[in-house]
């Protein structure tokens, strides 16, 4: 054990040469930098610049940079870096976290990789926990990047489009971890390639690194709406269906559970619900209606497929004949057999776009962090992110008193200590800050000291901009702040006139955290630079983490040795037992994150694939090869249903090939079976194909060129949208009920990988058929406009997303689609001029 630890320091020992050097040559720059004036230092942005662009990299550029960035801060802020800054810089430009102590000057410190990463042209975006630190990071920092020629965004939430797309456009851009996910998410949602804000990411300095990438790793960001799932459309639909009869109105094949709806049937649904054409764009979500209460009414079965039970539907799984609580059809079949049934037809809000920030930041080019607590967490961060922890020296060697832990046997008794304690340093005028760890104890305390007189401010992490002015004071004479152990992070506390006499500012911590880090993090608020300071933790035998690895021997083992709650114990052996404990849990914890990631992998690779298509259709300015390569996938895949190669081909279906061809792709009677018969399947594929692009001719010749382009973007953007919606939807649902697999001796990992494939792979023959059928039936209007699947909103995940429903569009045309068109040719309205509108 003990070699392994010297090889870990040896590894930091020899990265800190490697930085020191480097840093080296950056110092022996700084006479000749001093010399230039302000506008030949200026004037270095543009020569690393150009440099860049003939083939420099950022790694030659580093130490003139680096040295234009500390003379440029000497000027505009006033401020020097130090040597050991100009390490942590070169460590955060190598893509690692610096672990540099509070106080050590972080937010400078990341100045000089940012300026440089800056130089490629391709954004640096610098994260913050909230907006109040990166409003005013990005206004301090933001003169001497000005200063030297470079343009700086602030990227906040209460922004409009336009505004967002100017604070990405800038070299610098300064957001919230929140705010860079939603926007990443909420461009992969755009209609037009122009909506969207972001560049592609290429570095990110993340400040308060561990708290952004491990304590909020398993909050998904979640983009919540609610899609055209009307609960009364379902139940319009179903009473619909109930009145149509077999062959006449739809066709069913048994075989391939596929229900149709034939033309007469079509017809009865355009009179039933008072439109002209089914199959116009505006009538996209009614369509699926009918469809899905046609799947529920026809091919599903009531004890069969599913059971009712205490007024829900339970699906019955179909190879082992066990009910799966918990699981629902996708794509509104769940919904359309509730009402089919006549239990409660469920309209929960649907997420639109979920990703956690483990995958967002991982799709960075280069990332970097900067905390003062990070070693604790190095093997996830190396594991999980590919950063490496440098821990760097302090400026100056810390003088900080860190007193062993004070062990009480009941928490009333380590309180009185405590507000003892902070009472006689009171007194003295000495400043207190007290950690806490949960929102109780601090009001707990607060009540404590109000009665013995202690004047004092008490600090919760609701109002960022006064817990900043709040900390910014904890370090002045006779100044008493209680906060819970994460409050007033990104802030330091500099002490007061006299306070270094009086031995710096005193931390108590009320009881350990289950994360030593966040220990840490709090005696870190003291000793800053070279500062006096004291520490000291008091804990008690009915702490959680106490009670939580066995504390009752040493609480038996106290009062036998008649030890009272007024005599504290202070052992070197209870130390190591809670920092055990603390490992045991910070080994929990990580696993749970790993385990979360494996999960949300499936997902991801999912993401990426559907995201870069659907930029695909964004960017592309003829989708028609697009299109009828998903045609031609489409076709084959049904031409394979109905012929299948196991069967002799008088046992073929060749009606229902026809039925589906005439429901989807082509008009009644246009095929018949004297044309099928006698061909192989791929000869019938062939023929399909044929008959749909003499359609597709026929619709460019009526129609303009751009108007056609629009019309298969719409259509194309519009499946994808929606069946990626309601995949996420059945994911979600898969994910919930999977674990239970375990039971059976089966990985649940494993089964989600390969469901989660299987029905990925669905989704996308979902997608290929709707836009087949929308392309070749939809009849297209001159106002032709893209529109949203769903109205998103950004919400926390504890919170539910606001429901917003969309209007359905009325057609008011008159002319019916099977009546004679208006024009004269004798044709009828939907082969003529039903086409255009």
């Amino acid at each position: 054990m003990v070699g392994i630890l010297n090889k870990v320091f040896d590894m930091n020992k020899r990265e800190l040469k490697r930085l020191d050097k480097l840093a080296k040559q950056v110092d022996a720059l700084a006479a000749d930098t001093e010399k230039l004036s302000d506008d030949q230092l200026r004037e270095k942005t543009e020569e690393f610049k150009a440099r860049y662009q003939k083939g420099e990299t950022l790694d030659d550029l580093l130490v003139e940079a680096f040295a234009v960035v500390r003379e440029g801060a000497r000027r505009v802020l006033g401020l020097y870096p130090y040597h050991v800054q100009l390490m942590g810089g070169i460590s955060l430009h190598e893509g690692n976290i610096s672990e540099m102590k509070t106080g050590e000057g972080k937010t400078l410190t990341a100045t000089m990789p940012v300026y440089l990463n800056a130089l490629s042209g391709k954004g640096v975006h610098v994260v913050t926990v909230n907006e109040y630190l990166a409003s005013r990071d990005a206004t301090e920092m933001g003169q001497l990047y000005q200063f030297l020629g470079l343009t700086v965004g602030l990227n906040l939430n209460s922004m409009d489009k336009d505004e967002k797309q100017e604070a990405y456009a800038c070299d610098i851009t300064y957001g919230t971890n929140n705010e860079l996910g939603f926007d990443y998410l909420r461009d992969n949602m755009v209609l037009y390639k122009e909506q969207k804000v972001q560049r592609p990411l290429f570095y990110a300095v993340i400040d308060e690194v561990d708290s952004i990438l491990i304590d909020e790793a398993r909050t998904p960001l979640i983009i919540s709406g609610s899609a055209e799932k009307s609960t009364v459309l379902y139940i319009q639909a179903n009473a619909f269906v109930r009145t149509l009869s077999k062959d006449t109105d739809y066709t069913y094949d048994v075989k391939t559970k596929a229900v149709m709806l034939t033309e007469e049937g079509i017809s009865k649904a355009e009179k039933a619900f008072g439109i002209e054409n089914l199959f116009d764009m505006s009538h996209v979500s009614l369509n699926h209606h009918i469809s899905q209460a046609l799947k529920a009414n026809v091919s599903m079965h009531l004890d069969i497929d599913y059971v009712v039970q205490e007024g829900e539907i339970v699906i019955v799984d179909q190879f082992t004949g066990r009910l799966m609580k918990g699981r629902r059809y996708s794509e509104g079949l769940h919904q359309a057999i509730e009402a089919k049934e006549g239990v409660e037809v469920q309209n929960e809000s649907v997420t639109m776009a979920t990703i956690t920030f483990q995958n967002y930041f991982r799709m960075y080019a280069k990332l970097a962090g900067m905390t003062g607590t990070a070693k604790t967490e190095e093997e996830e961060f190396r594991n999980i992110y590919n950063m490496n922890v440098i821990v760097i020296p302090t400026n100056k060697p810390i003088i900080r008193d860190d007193r062993p832990d004070l062990i009480y046997t009941s928490m009333e008794g380590k309180f009185r200590a405590v507000v003892e304690d902070i009472t006689q340093r009171y007194i003295k005028g000495q400043p207190v800050l007290v950690g806490t760890v949960a929102i109780e104890t601090s009001e707990l305390i607060s009540k404590m000291l109000l009665k013995k007189g202690v004047r004092h401010n008490v600090l919760n992490a609701k109002n960022h901009a006064r817990e900043a002015e709040i900390i910014a004071e904890a370090g002045h004479q006779g100044s008493v702040t209680i906060a819970t152990n994460m409050a007033g992070r990104g802030t330091d506390i500099k002490l007061g006139e006299g306070v270094i006499e009086l031995g710096g500012l005193a931390v108590i911590g009320t009881e350990r955290h289950e994360s030593r880090r966040i220990d840490n993090q709090l005696r870190g608020r003291s000793g800053r630079q070279g500062d006096p300071g004291v520490t000291q933790f008091y804990l008690s035998m009915e702490d959680e983490l106490m009670r939580r690895f066995g504390s009752d021997n040493m609480k038996a083992m106290m009062q036998r040795l008649g030890m009272d709650d007024t005599q504290p114990i202070q052992s070197k052996m209870v130390s190591r037992a809670v920092e055990s404990a603390q490992k045991r849990v910070e080994g929990n914890n990580f696993d749970a994150r790993k385990q979360l990631l494996q999960y949300d992998d499936v997902l991801r690779q999912q993401r990426e694939i559907l995201y870069s298509q659907r930029d695909e259709v964004l960017e592309s300015e003829n989708l028609r090869e697009i299109v009828e390569k998903m045609i031609l996938s489409s076709i084959q895949r049904h031409v394979d249903v109905y012929t299948p190669k196991s069967e002799d081909e008088e046992e073929w279906n060749l009606q229902g090939l026809i039925d589906y061809a005439s429901a989807n792709l082509l008009h009644e009677g246009e095929i018949t079976l004297e044309d099928f018969r006698g061909k192989y399947s791929d000869e019938l594929v062939e023929l399909i194909f044929a008959k749909v692009k003499e359609h597709y001719d026929e619709k460019e010749q009526i129609l303009a060129p751009e108007q056609m382009r629009e019309f298969e973007k719409v259509v194309t953007l519009r499946a994808v949208d929606s069946k990626w919606i309601d995949h996420i939807d059945a994911m979600d649902h898969l994910r919930e009920g999977i674990h239970l697999r375990a039971y059976g001796q089966i990985d649940p990992l494993r089964e989600y990988q390969h469901e989660g494939f299987a029905m990925f792979e669905t989704m996308i023959t979902s997608i290929e058929d709707e836009a087949a059928m929308y392309i070749m039936k939809a009849e297209i209007r001159n106002n032709l406009e893209r529109q949203e699947v769903a109205k998103g909103q950004a919400v926390n995940p504890k919170e539910d997303g606001e429901v917003v429903k969309k209007q359905p569009k009325v057609n008011k045309e008159n002319t019916g689609r099977n009546e004679p068109c208006p024009c004269g040719s004798g044709k009828k309205y939907k082969n003529c001029h039903g086409a255009v509108k």
